[in-house]
């Protein structure tokens, strides 16, 4: 039931994804929920496999720990790049873009790696075969482009572009 499940959250996502870009239906809040939808399903997989020791703690940290920082990342540039006054409507207004944060190479790349561990994290059970040590090579490759990925957002200037304010309208 999970592998099912697991299927089709990703299905869907790449079918999402997909007409977006085709029928250019692509909105702010969209690109603040389809990565939002995307880290909780991360979240709660990690955290169940971690849970059931399926997956090492250390490695759930590291990936909890770099979307945590990155999330935390994204309050401090909406708040910095939130063009006057800044108040905790407008704040909360994804009608007024301030920034936009561009996904790196690399963490395209771990994403699809995260999502693969965890597939064959949760089949893994139901193989007729040991597994463990292609699961563990996995697991170091994720881990690793899991903390370049995070540093790239962190030295990519590409990563965060502030969306240039145009002037508060005049009066006539």
């Amino acid at each position: 039931m999970a592998s099912s499940l697991l299927v089709y959250a990703g299905l869907t996502d790449v079918a999402d994804g997909f007409l977006a870009r085709r029928f250019k239906m692509q909105s702010v809040l969209g690109t603040i929920l389809d990565p939002a939808a995307d880290k909780t399903l991360m979240t709660t997989l990690t955290i169940t496999l971690a849970m059931k020791g399926m997956l090492p703690v250390p490695l759930a940290v590291v990936i909890l720990g770099r979307d945590v920082l990155l999330s935390l990342s994204a309050f401090y540039i909406r708040y910095t790049s939130l063009p006057q006054p800044k108040t905790f409507k407008r704040y909360w207004d994804f009608s007024i873009p301030s920034a936009e944060v561009r996904p790196t190479q690399i963490s395209k790349y771990n994403t699809f790696l995260q999502l693969l561990l965890m597939g064959f994290t949760t089949i893994s059970p139901l193989l007729p075969f040991d597994v463990a040590a292609p699961l563990i090579a996995l697991q170091w490759i994720v881990g690793t482009t899991t903390i370049w990925s995070g540093a790239s957002y962190l030295f990519s200037k590409d990563a965060v572009r502030v969306i240039a304010q145009k002037g508060p309208p005049k009066s006539s």
